[in-house]
């Protein structure tokens, strides 16, 4: 029968492929046995919950384990380290998968940010990609909407689509060929909550920009949250963007807010290309009027305010909710949003 330290020893030899250190140094084996039936339990205390490496991790430990003369079977129970463990394990180190540099080729990397929720920010990332898209473009979504992620039921993509590979996380790509990563891509139910403080947001969202294989792409977009907290800051303080897709509604209220995330992007000198009004009005389908739901458009005001020439007036269309919420969001055509190819 194996020992512990016999075990211990073939499981060094796997790697946690986003730290570049072997499982056992990383202090992710708890709790291991071996039972006189030959078969080995422990618990693989993960660095961050959902890691999109646990399946890599989990089929090298046991093929390692399966190696060892007496060990008839493996079962491995998953964990996540605490906050306070993850920072005495991993300290301030970076993810080294170097590998990656040679296969990823981003020429633009472009925000869609707004001031605060429910004005169909998602949506217009979504439907921009989409068009983008159908121009030719190689694109790609970085969701970090990380605690409310809706990219990927927009795309009809299921949860659990993220798969690993020795150079990094592969994509879940859409009928129209675009690549995506999102916390919903990692979880087995997307009604799953993610209950992750700011630090962790932070992590996850560096780790999609650092460790996917995005490829070559024309333009990745980053759907954020809204407001200017972490995740936000996150991104335009760790990824090179060039410029940053504002989106509001005619709301007075929603414009407010809008001008402090432009106040944020002034500070940190990124551009605003453009202003998207989403909702701006709705086209009777039986005589043509136009009715103002929300208000008079405010897109031309704000867009002077923001310093950017260009702003975009987006109807209210039901047909968008529909196919959104079937997963067939690439399905509807939103010739407005061309305008803004030309400055992306």
């Amino acid at each position: 029968m194996p020992t512990q330290e016999q075990l211990l020893k073939e499981l060094s030899k796997v790697s946690d492929p986003e730290l570049g250190r072997n499982i056992v140094e990383l202090g992710m084996v708890k709790d291991l046995q071996i039972g006189a039936s030959g078969l080995v339990t422990f618990t693989m205390a993960l660095t961050i919950p959902g890691c999109p490496m646990k399946n890599q991790m989990e089929r090298d430990a046991r093929m390692a384990l399966l190696a060892v003369r007496g060990v008839k079977d493996v079962k491995i129970t998953f964990g996540a380290m605490s906050e306070e463990q993850r920072r005495k394990v991993i300290g301030n180190a970076q993810p080294k998968l170097p590998k990656l540099n040679q296969f990823n080729h981003i020429t633009k990397v472009i925000a869609v940010l707004s001031g605060k929720g429910g004005v169909g920010k998602s949506s217009v990332s979504a439907l921009l990609a989409c068009e983008l898209a159908r121009a030719g473009k190689k694109v790609g979504i970085l969701d970090a909407d990380i605690t409310g992620p809706s990219i990927p039921r927009l795309f009809g993509l299921p949860p659990g689509g993220l798969k690993g590979s020795d150079q990094g996380i592969l994509p879940a790509v859409t009928k129209l060929g675009i690549k995506i990563v999102s916390t919903n891509l990692m979880v087995p139910d997307e009604n799953a909550a993610v209950i992750w403080r700011g630090p962790m947001i932070s992590s996850t969202i560096q780790q999609f920009w650092r460790e996917v294989l995005w490829g070559t792409l024309d333009v990745l977009l980053v759907d954020l949250p809204p407001g200017t907290s972490d995740a936000a800051l996150t991104v335009m303080q760790s990824i090179p963007v060039n410029g940053v897709v504002l989106v509001s509604t005619p709301q007075q209220l929603a414009g407010m807010v809008v001008r402090k995330a432009d106040s944020m992007l002034k500070q940190l000198n990124i551009p605003v290309l453009g202003v998207v009004e989403n909702m701006s009005y709705y086209p009777c389908p039986d005589t043509g009027k136009l009715h103002l739901i929300f208000g008079p458009s405010h897109a031309a005001e704000l867009a002077k305010e923001v310093n950017t020439a260009l702003s975009v007036q987006l109807p209210i269309d039901p047909q968008i909710a529909e196919l959104g919420d079937i997963g067939k969001i690439e399905d509807f055509r939103q010739p407005e949003l061309n305008v803004i190819l030309d400055v992306i």
